[in-house]
């Protein structure tokens, strides 16, 4: 019952049962399964109060309790648990779940129900919106719980404690209870939902246990089965044979990887490790870490939920409080990504019956140039007052003439390093064109990937679709590579594809310079980097491009990359392979694959 960071050669014997997901997190391990409790359940046939404004007070004071519990767990967490506890906790602080509440309390139903249909119904809106907002709904749904067992006098949710080492399964596991799980019986997590950006994905990673999610099949596996969970390929055994149980019992234990200094290839050629950012507590917990920077910060925070929008005060302030954290470090700062799943009451761009093809990011200034003209000149006002230099890029950008008018914009308002996202497959293709205008450019792997693959990056069926190792990504990846080494332009990546290891050894031969990522990922990609010459990763690009599927590019590009002898790699002789399988000696690592 152990585990391991990386397993090369992990075969299955045929006939083995198994259920797949998707791995966020690498590495094996075998134990039984513990389903985690479900949360106490309410119904319209419970005693309602006689009080409304009574029981309304009730609700209200159970919400400040949760609050309270949550901010004290974050206070004794660290590093990515802390930040997922922190945006939980303003949850169980927005009003907004109260209130609605609330108003089902005042329409008759029992206190702890009113707050199960609040709940609902916030996740609902949350789910139609999709995208990132889509992704808390496991934590509005966890604070509702939370609420509901204070109201009731039940247990709040929580972590079994078994004593012995366990796979955790649940539908979804709350920001609180997956937090929780450092140097606990816990030896990998197992979900039915979740995605690669979900809190589960990014914690798992940090504390270096396997994690696989989105795996519908797992809520037919019986309490007390033993399984293995591969989060490197997403394959989970069922009862596996003793042979496969004795060889990972037998590799080294995982735990948090240390990888301090800046990002190189084994030749020594610099890749600098960025952080992508979205809040302000995020870049806090960032600088304090040994990045190299930010690729992306995200400045959706200053605009979302509020009724209007930030002024150019507001908005040079607290950039200047996070340019100043950064010292000298690089950031790159995304223009406002409003539109499709970022609705903002003061940006009203109508209905359409697609927004994600529709006016967001850069297009939005179309409308509103005032918005991005604030946004440019309060960003160029921090970064005078942090004495530093700072890079500006806007998003959801098409053409070389939409990128020349940015980066005009840009130097009208004080900045002198102006570029854009490509995330666009027409901005993919004419990439030579953008870095005529440019000064640097900076991929979206999850968008670029949705459009090229015409695949909604939240439909969960499409995930195969999705898989950022699709050969025609790559391609497109390639090109945009080729172009910036022509021209001398620095190529970043800054989509989920650059916290899979395997992969950021790709990007890497397809040409990309920097590799921006959730903080968690970046020890192993920086690990993982350091393994390979930069020619060795040009070979493996070339063979994953070569390959015809996501599969088969992976598994490939392993065996490239594990022919160099990468040290620390465990062999296992003479394993049997599932008829089908793919895997590859090296393979099994794909943190973050997908969206």
């Amino acid at each position: 019952m152990t585990v391991t960071n990386r397993v090369a050669g992990q075969g299955t014997e045929p006939g083995t049962d198994a259920v797949t997901g998707r791995g966020v997190s690498p590495g094996v391990a075998c134990a039984p399964l513990v389903r985690l409790a479900p949360p106490t359940s309410t119904s319209p046939a419970d005693p309602a109060g006689t009080d409304p404004d009574a029981e309304c007070a009730r609700i209200t004071d159970a919400f400040a309790a949760v609050a309270v519990e949550l901010r004290r767990r974050a206070g004794a967490a660290e590093g990515p648990a802390a930040e997922v506890l922190d945006a939980t906790v303003e949850i169980a602080g927005d009003p907004m779940l109260v209130t609605a509440a609330h108003g089902h309390v005042r329409a008759g139903s029992p206190t702890a129900h009113a707050v199960t249909l609040a709940v609902e119904e916030v996740s609902a809106q949350l789910a139609a919106l999709g995208g990132l907002l889509a992704e808390r709904v496991a934590d509005v749904r966890d604070v509702g719980h939370r609420a509901v067992a204070r109201l009731t006098g039940a247990p709040e949710p929580g972590l079994p404690a078994t004593g012995h080492p366990v796979v955790l399964t649940a539908a979804d596991l709350s920001p609180a209870d997956t937090a929780a799980l450092a140097g606990g019986d816990v030896v990998a997590l197992l979900t039915e939902q979740g995605g690669p950006t979900s809190h589960t994905a990014v914690i798992a990673r940090s504390l270096g246990l396997p994690a696989v999610v989105g795996c519908a099949g797992a809520a037919g596996i019986a309490a007390g089965t033993l399984v293995a969970v591969d989060g490197g390929t997403g394959v989970v055994r069922i009862d596996p044979p003793a042979a496969q149980r004795e060889r990972i019992a037998a590799l080294p234990a995982a735990g948090p990887i240390d990888a301090p200094g800046p990002g190189h290839t084994a030749d020594g050629v610099p890749v600098a490790l960025l952080a992508n950012i979205g809040t302000e507590a995020e870049a806090r917990a960032a600088a304090a870490g040994d990045c190299e920077g930010v690729g992306l910060l995200r400045t959706e925070f200053l605009f979302l939920g509020r009724p209007d929008a930030p002024s150019r005060a507001e908005q040079r302030d607290q950039l200047t409080r996070i340019l100043t954290a950064f010292g000298p470090r690089r950031v790159v700062v995304r223009t406002l990504d409003a539109g499709s799943d970022k609705p903002l009451p003061f940006l009203p761009l109508g209905d359409e019956p697609n927004p994600a093809l529709g006016v967001r990011g850069l297009r939005t200034a179309a409308g509103q140039p005032g918005v991005l003209d604030d946004q440019l000149h309060a960003i160029a006002e921090a970064a005078r007052a942090a004495g530093r230099d700072v890079d500006v890029m806007a998003p959801m950008v098409a053409t070389a003439d939409e990128a020349a008018e940015f980066v005009a914009r840009a130097r009208a308002a004080g900045l002198d390093r102006a570029g854009v996202m490509i995330e666009i497959p027409a901005a993919a293709l004419r990439a030579a064109e953008l870095c005529e205008v440019v000064d640097f450019v900076s991929i979206g792997t999850n968008d670029l990937g949705q459009y090229v693959m015409a695949a909604d990056r939240i439909a969960g069926a499409l995930g195969a679709l999705l898989d950022p190792w699709q050969p025609a990504l790559l391609d497109l990846v390639a090109t945009v590579g080729a172009a910036g080494a022509a021209s001398g332009t620095p190529v970043g990546v800054c989509g989920e594809a650059a916290a899979d290891p395997l992969l950021a050894a790709v990007l890497v031969g397809l040409g990309a310079t920097s590799l921006s990522t959730a903080p968690a990922a970046r020890p192993a990609v920086h690990t993982e980097l350091a393994r390979h010459t930069r020619d060795r990763c040009a070979e493996a690009a070339r063979a994953a491009r070569a390959a015809r599927s996501a599969d088969a590019a992976r598994a490939v590009a392993a065996e490239v990359l594990g022919a160099a002898g990468v040290p620390g790699t465990t062999e296992v002789p003479g394993t049997a392979e599932a008829p089908g399988t793919t895997e590859a000696p090296g393979a099994a690592e794909n943190p973050g694959a997908g969206r």
